[in-house]
Protein backbone atom coordinates (compact mmCIF):
# COMPACT_ATOMS: atom_id res chain seq x y z
CA UNK A 1 0.00 0.00 0.00
CA UNK A 2 1.33 3.42 -0.96
CA UNK A 3 2.44 5.74 1.83
CA UNK A 4 4.59 8.85 2.15
CA UNK A 5 6.32 10.82 4.87
CA UNK A 6 4.26 13.52 6.59
CA UNK A 7 6.68 16.16 7.79
CA UNK A 8 6.66 18.18 10.99
CA UNK A 9 4.92 21.57 10.80
CA UNK A 10 6.94 24.16 8.91
CA UNK A 11 6.47 27.92 9.13
CA UNK A 12 7.33 28.59 5.47
CA UNK A 13 7.79 26.40 2.37
CA UNK A 14 10.99 28.30 1.52
CA UNK A 15 14.06 28.19 3.79
CA UNK A 16 17.18 30.24 3.14
CA UNK A 17 15.91 31.01 -0.34
CA UNK A 18 15.45 27.32 -1.28
CA UNK A 19 12.05 25.55 -1.64
CA UNK A 20 11.51 22.69 0.82
CA UNK A 21 9.85 19.70 -0.83
CA UNK A 22 7.37 17.71 1.21
CA UNK A 23 3.87 16.97 2.51
CA UNK A 24 2.31 18.45 5.65
CA UNK A 25 -1.07 18.35 7.39
CA UNK A 26 -1.17 22.03 8.40
CA UNK A 27 -1.11 25.24 6.42
CA UNK A 28 2.08 27.27 6.37
CA UNK A 29 2.14 30.47 8.41
CA UNK A 30 3.46 32.38 5.38
CA UNK A 31 3.81 31.55 1.69
CA UNK A 32 6.03 34.02 -0.15
CA UNK A 33 7.49 32.48 -3.29
CA UNK A 34 9.28 35.75 -4.09
CA UNK A 35 11.69 34.73 -1.32
CA UNK A 36 13.01 31.91 -3.54
CA UNK A 37 16.53 32.90 -4.58
CA UNK A 38 17.53 32.43 -8.23
CA UNK A 39 14.51 30.42 -9.42
CA UNK A 40 15.98 30.75 -12.92
CA UNK A 41 19.61 30.38 -14.03
CA UNK A 42 19.76 34.07 -14.90
CA UNK A 43 19.04 36.98 -12.53
CA UNK A 44 15.56 38.49 -12.68
CA UNK A 45 14.18 41.68 -11.11
CA UNK A 46 11.46 41.20 -8.52
CA UNK A 47 8.68 42.37 -10.81
CA UNK A 48 9.52 39.69 -13.40
CA UNK A 49 9.70 37.00 -10.71
CA UNK A 50 6.27 38.11 -9.54
CA UNK A 51 4.84 37.78 -13.06
CA UNK A 52 6.15 34.19 -13.25
CA UNK A 53 4.22 33.17 -10.11
CA UNK A 54 0.70 31.99 -10.99
CA UNK A 55 -1.81 31.63 -8.16
CA UNK A 56 -5.46 30.93 -7.46
CA UNK A 57 -8.01 29.90 -4.85
CA UNK A 58 -10.97 27.71 -5.72
CA UNK A 59 -13.72 25.66 -4.16
CA UNK A 60 -16.55 23.28 -4.91
CA UNK A 61 -19.69 22.88 -2.81
CA UNK A 62 -22.30 20.16 -3.32
CA UNK A 63 -25.24 18.44 -1.73
CA UNK A 64 -27.72 15.98 -3.26
CA UNK A 65 -29.14 18.61 -5.61
CA UNK A 66 -26.90 21.66 -6.08
CA UNK A 67 -23.32 22.01 -7.27
CA UNK A 68 -21.36 25.26 -6.94
CA UNK A 69 -17.87 25.76 -8.29
CA UNK A 70 -15.90 29.02 -8.21
CA UNK A 71 -12.36 30.29 -8.62
CA UNK A 72 -10.33 33.49 -8.27
CA UNK A 73 -7.28 33.15 -10.49
CA UNK A 74 -4.31 35.50 -10.89
CA UNK A 75 -2.12 34.51 -13.85
CA UNK A 76 -0.45 37.95 -13.66
CA UNK A 77 -0.95 38.88 -17.32
CA UNK A 78 -4.65 38.79 -16.50
CA UNK A 79 -7.02 37.83 -13.68
CA UNK A 80 -10.20 35.78 -13.95
CA UNK A 81 -13.21 35.05 -11.76
CA UNK A 82 -15.34 32.01 -12.58
CA UNK A 83 -18.61 31.00 -10.93
CA UNK A 84 -20.64 27.96 -11.99
CA UNK A 85 -23.91 26.90 -10.32
CA UNK A 86 -25.81 23.80 -11.43
CA UNK A 87 -29.14 22.32 -10.33
CA UNK A 88 -28.76 18.57 -10.81
CA UNK A 89 -32.54 18.05 -10.65
CA UNK A 90 -33.77 20.66 -13.13
CA UNK A 91 -30.51 20.83 -15.19
CA UNK A 92 -30.53 24.62 -14.82
CA UNK A 93 -27.15 26.35 -14.83
CA UNK A 94 -25.82 29.80 -14.05
CA UNK A 95 -22.34 30.73 -15.18
CA UNK A 96 -20.38 33.92 -14.70
CA UNK A 97 -16.87 34.57 -15.97
CA UNK A 98 -14.85 37.74 -16.21
CA UNK A 99 -11.28 38.48 -17.25
CA UNK A 100 -9.33 41.62 -16.34
CA UNK A 101 -5.85 42.58 -17.63
CA UNK A 102 -3.09 42.95 -15.05
CA UNK A 103 -2.42 41.46 -11.61
CA UNK A 104 -3.99 43.84 -9.10
CA UNK A 105 -5.45 41.04 -6.96
CA UNK A 106 -3.26 39.98 -4.07
CA UNK A 107 -3.81 36.46 -2.86
CA UNK A 108 -3.08 36.03 0.86
CA UNK A 109 0.35 34.99 2.06
CA UNK A 110 -1.33 32.96 4.79
CA UNK A 111 -4.69 31.29 5.30
CA UNK A 112 -5.11 32.02 9.00
CA UNK A 113 -6.85 35.40 8.72
CA UNK A 114 -6.78 37.02 5.31
CA UNK A 115 -8.92 37.45 2.20
CA UNK A 116 -9.04 38.05 -1.54
CA UNK A 117 -11.94 39.57 -3.45
CA UNK A 118 -13.15 40.60 -6.89
CA UNK A 119 -15.49 43.56 -7.08
CA UNK A 120 -17.08 45.22 -10.11
CA UNK A 121 -20.47 46.55 -11.16
CA UNK A 122 -23.07 43.87 -10.47
CA UNK A 123 -20.52 41.36 -9.17
CA UNK A 124 -18.87 40.67 -5.80
CA UNK A 125 -16.83 37.58 -4.89
CA UNK A 126 -14.83 37.25 -1.67
CA UNK A 127 -12.94 34.37 -0.04
CA UNK A 128 -11.94 34.95 3.60
CA UNK A 129 -9.79 32.23 5.13
CA UNK A 130 -9.85 31.93 8.94
CA UNK A 131 -7.91 28.77 9.62
CA UNK A 132 -7.15 29.99 13.13
CA UNK A 133 -10.87 29.35 13.77
CA UNK A 134 -10.97 26.35 11.36
CA UNK A 135 -13.32 28.10 8.94
CA UNK A 136 -13.38 29.63 5.48
CA UNK A 137 -16.09 32.11 4.53
CA UNK A 138 -17.30 32.74 0.99
CA UNK A 139 -19.47 35.58 -0.28
CA UNK A 140 -20.96 35.89 -3.76
CA UNK A 141 -23.35 38.54 -5.01
CA UNK A 142 -24.25 38.61 -8.72
CA UNK A 143 -26.88 41.10 -9.85
CA UNK A 144 -29.71 40.20 -12.19
CA UNK A 145 -29.29 40.94 -15.91
CA UNK A 146 -31.54 40.26 -18.92
CA UNK A 147 -29.53 37.08 -19.53
CA UNK A 148 -29.33 35.61 -16.04
CA UNK A 149 -31.05 35.71 -12.62
CA UNK A 150 -29.52 37.24 -9.52
CA UNK A 151 -27.43 34.94 -7.32
CA UNK A 152 -26.25 35.40 -3.73
CA UNK A 153 -24.26 33.03 -1.52
CA UNK A 154 -23.08 33.33 2.07
CA UNK A 155 -21.45 30.06 3.10
CA UNK A 156 -18.90 28.78 5.60
CA UNK A 157 -16.53 25.85 5.33
CA UNK A 158 -16.58 24.36 8.84
CA UNK A 159 -13.42 22.28 9.14
CA UNK A 160 -14.05 21.71 12.85
CA UNK A 161 -17.40 19.99 12.26
CA UNK A 162 -15.97 17.69 9.58
CA UNK A 163 -12.90 17.01 11.78
CA UNK A 164 -10.83 17.11 8.61
CA UNK A 165 -7.09 16.69 8.28
CA UNK A 166 -6.01 19.04 5.46
CA UNK A 167 -3.02 18.57 3.18
CA UNK A 168 -0.31 21.05 2.23
CA UNK A 169 2.41 20.19 -0.27
CA UNK A 170 5.44 21.88 -1.80
CA UNK A 171 6.45 20.28 -5.11
CA UNK A 172 9.35 20.96 -7.44
CA UNK A 173 9.37 21.65 -11.16
CA UNK A 174 13.14 22.19 -10.97
CA UNK A 175 15.65 22.67 -8.17
CA UNK A 176 14.36 26.15 -7.29
CA UNK A 177 11.02 26.43 -9.08
CA UNK A 178 8.24 25.08 -6.93
CA UNK A 179 4.48 24.76 -6.62
CA UNK A 180 2.68 25.02 -3.28
CA UNK A 181 -0.85 23.68 -2.76
CA UNK A 182 -3.26 23.50 0.17
CA UNK A 183 -6.38 21.32 0.04
CA UNK A 184 -9.12 20.56 2.57
CA UNK A 185 -12.47 18.76 2.63
CA UNK A 186 -15.10 20.33 4.86
CA UNK A 187 -18.71 20.39 5.95
CA UNK A 188 -20.46 23.46 4.52
CA UNK A 189 -23.30 25.53 5.94
CA UNK A 190 -24.95 28.70 4.69
CA UNK A 191 -27.49 30.11 2.28
CA UNK A 192 -27.89 30.44 -1.47
CA UNK A 193 -30.49 32.66 -3.13
CA UNK A 194 -31.08 32.30 -6.86
CA UNK A 195 -33.94 33.71 -8.90
CA UNK A 196 -35.96 34.42 -5.75
CA UNK A 197 -35.47 30.87 -4.41
CA UNK A 198 -33.79 30.39 -1.01
CA UNK A 199 -31.60 27.33 -0.52
CA UNK A 200 -30.30 26.50 2.95
CA UNK A 201 -27.23 24.28 3.07
CA UNK A 202 -27.29 21.63 5.80
CA UNK A 203 -23.71 20.87 6.97
CA UNK A 204 -24.66 17.25 7.68
CA UNK A 205 -25.54 16.81 3.98
CA UNK A 206 -23.29 19.36 2.25
CA UNK A 207 -19.58 19.02 1.51
CA UNK A 208 -16.97 21.28 0.00
CA UNK A 209 -13.33 21.19 -1.07
CA UNK A 210 -11.16 24.29 -0.84
CA UNK A 211 -7.85 24.60 -2.72
CA UNK A 212 -5.09 27.18 -2.96
CA UNK A 213 -2.22 27.05 -5.47
CA UNK A 214 0.88 29.19 -5.98
CA UNK A 215 3.79 28.29 -8.20
CA UNK A 216 6.54 28.99 -10.70
CA UNK A 217 4.74 27.00 -13.37
CA UNK A 218 6.71 26.08 -16.52
CA UNK A 219 6.54 28.44 -19.49
CA UNK A 220 4.55 25.75 -21.29
CA UNK A 221 2.52 24.02 -18.62
CA UNK A 222 -0.14 21.36 -19.02
CA UNK A 223 -2.01 20.26 -15.91
CA UNK A 224 -5.29 18.52 -15.11
CA UNK A 225 -7.29 18.41 -11.89
CA UNK A 226 -10.45 16.68 -10.74
CA UNK A 227 -12.31 16.69 -7.44
CA UNK A 228 -15.59 15.60 -5.90
CA UNK A 229 -17.20 14.94 -2.53
CA UNK A 230 -20.13 12.93 -1.21
CA UNK A 231 -21.22 10.29 1.29
CA UNK A 232 -20.78 6.52 1.16
CA UNK A 233 -23.39 3.89 2.03
CA UNK A 234 -22.58 4.30 5.76
CA UNK A 235 -23.04 8.09 5.41
CA UNK A 236 -19.34 8.74 5.94
CA UNK A 237 -18.28 11.95 4.27
CA UNK A 238 -15.59 11.42 1.63
CA UNK A 239 -13.88 13.55 -0.96
CA UNK A 240 -10.92 13.52 -3.28
CA UNK A 241 -8.77 16.10 -5.05
CA UNK A 242 -6.40 14.78 -7.71
CA UNK A 243 -3.90 16.44 -10.03
CA UNK A 244 -1.66 15.44 -12.92
CA UNK A 245 1.06 18.06 -13.46
CA UNK A 246 4.69 18.36 -14.53
CA UNK A 247 6.06 18.31 -10.98
CA UNK A 248 9.04 15.99 -10.62
CA UNK A 249 9.57 13.21 -8.05
CA UNK A 250 5.78 12.83 -7.89
CA UNK A 251 5.97 9.41 -6.23
CA UNK A 252 7.71 10.89 -3.20
CA UNK A 253 5.37 13.90 -2.97
CA UNK A 254 2.32 15.00 -4.92
CA UNK A 255 -0.95 16.86 -4.43
CA UNK A 256 -3.34 13.88 -4.53
CA UNK A 257 -5.59 13.47 -1.51
CA UNK A 258 -8.49 11.30 -0.35
CA UNK A 259 -10.53 12.01 2.76
CA UNK A 260 -12.74 9.40 4.46
CA UNK A 261 -14.71 10.62 7.47
CA UNK A 262 -12.18 13.43 7.90
CA UNK A 263 -9.11 11.20 7.77
CA UNK A 264 -6.51 12.04 5.11
CA UNK A 265 -5.00 9.48 2.77
CA UNK A 266 -2.16 10.86 0.61
CA UNK A 267 -2.55 9.09 -2.72
CA UNK A 268 0.08 8.03 -5.25
CA UNK A 269 0.63 9.94 -8.51
CA UNK A 270 -2.16 9.55 -11.06
CA UNK A 271 -2.42 9.79 -14.81
CA UNK A 272 -5.41 11.67 -16.20
CA UNK A 273 -6.17 10.88 -19.83
CA UNK A 274 -8.90 11.96 -22.20
CA UNK A 275 -9.23 10.79 -25.77
CA UNK A 276 -11.26 12.85 -28.19
CA UNK A 277 -13.19 16.05 -27.60
CA UNK A 278 -13.79 18.02 -24.39
CA UNK A 279 -16.99 16.05 -23.83
CA UNK A 280 -15.31 12.62 -23.94
CA UNK A 281 -14.73 10.62 -20.76
CA UNK A 282 -11.66 11.03 -18.58
CA UNK A 283 -9.75 8.06 -17.15
CA UNK A 284 -7.96 8.62 -13.81
CA UNK A 285 -5.70 5.81 -12.59
CA UNK A 286 -2.59 5.18 -10.53
CA UNK A 287 -0.03 2.37 -10.54
CA UNK A 288 -0.78 1.20 -6.98
CA UNK A 289 -4.41 0.11 -7.38
CA UNK A 290 -5.75 2.86 -5.09
CA UNK A 291 -7.33 5.08 -7.77
CA UNK A 292 -9.49 3.78 -10.61
CA UNK A 293 -12.02 6.38 -11.77
CA UNK A 294 -13.83 7.63 -14.83
CA UNK A 295 -15.22 11.11 -15.24
CA UNK A 296 -18.05 11.80 -17.70
CA UNK A 297 -18.38 15.57 -18.41
CA UNK A 298 -22.02 16.67 -18.47
CA UNK A 299 -21.81 20.48 -18.49
CA UNK A 300 -18.91 22.28 -20.15
CA UNK A 301 -17.79 25.73 -19.10
CA UNK A 302 -18.09 28.49 -21.67
CA UNK A 303 -14.43 29.22 -22.27
CA UNK A 304 -13.39 32.59 -23.60
CA UNK A 305 -9.81 31.39 -24.11
CA UNK A 306 -7.87 28.15 -24.38
CA UNK A 307 -5.95 28.57 -21.10
CA UNK A 308 -8.52 26.95 -18.79
CA UNK A 309 -11.05 24.32 -19.79
CA UNK A 310 -13.44 23.18 -17.09
CA UNK A 311 -16.54 21.05 -16.76
CA UNK A 312 -18.74 19.35 -14.19
CA UNK A 313 -19.84 15.78 -14.54
CA UNK A 314 -20.15 12.35 -12.94
CA UNK A 315 -17.45 10.17 -11.40
CA UNK A 316 -17.60 6.39 -11.14
CA UNK A 317 -15.06 3.86 -9.93
CA UNK A 318 -13.18 2.90 -6.80
CA UNK A 319 -10.81 4.56 -4.32
CA UNK A 320 -8.89 2.83 -1.53
CA UNK A 321 -7.78 4.50 1.68
CA UNK A 322 -4.49 3.98 3.49
CA UNK A 323 -6.08 1.47 5.86
CA UNK A 324 -7.45 -0.58 2.96
CA UNK A 325 -10.99 0.78 3.22
CA UNK A 326 -12.70 0.76 -0.16
CA UNK A 327 -14.73 3.78 -1.29
CA UNK A 328 -17.06 2.93 -4.17
CA UNK A 329 -17.71 6.07 -6.23
CA UNK A 330 -21.11 5.78 -7.88
CA UNK A 331 -22.56 8.65 -9.91
CA UNK A 332 -20.86 11.31 -7.78
CA UNK A 333 -20.92 14.80 -9.26
CA UNK A 334 -17.64 16.66 -9.42
CA UNK A 335 -15.44 18.86 -11.54
CA UNK A 336 -12.66 18.38 -14.06
CA UNK A 337 -10.30 21.10 -15.23
CA UNK A 338 -7.39 21.45 -17.63
CA UNK A 339 -4.91 24.30 -17.57
CA UNK A 340 -2.74 25.18 -20.56
CA UNK A 341 -0.19 27.90 -19.78
CA UNK A 342 2.00 29.28 -22.55
CA UNK A 343 3.43 32.30 -20.73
Amino acid sequence: MYSREIKEKLQKPVENGIPVQGTWTEAFEEVDLLSVQHPYPFPLPGVIKNIRIKEWESFIIQDERFFLSAKLCNLKLYRSAIVFIYDMKTKERLEYKKMIPGWAWRLPRNLYNDSVESRSYGFFFRIHTWLDTKSIQLELNIKKTPDRPAFTAHVTFDLAEAKTTPMAVNLLFSERRNMYAYKALSAVRGDLVSGGRHIQLDPSETSGIFCEFKGYFPFRSRSAWCSAAGFNSSHKRFGFALGDSQARESYTNNENALWIDGNLTPLPPVKITQNGSESSDWIIQDMEGMVDLTFAPKELGQNTNSVCQYSIGIFNGLLIGSDGEEVPVKNVWGTGERLYLKV
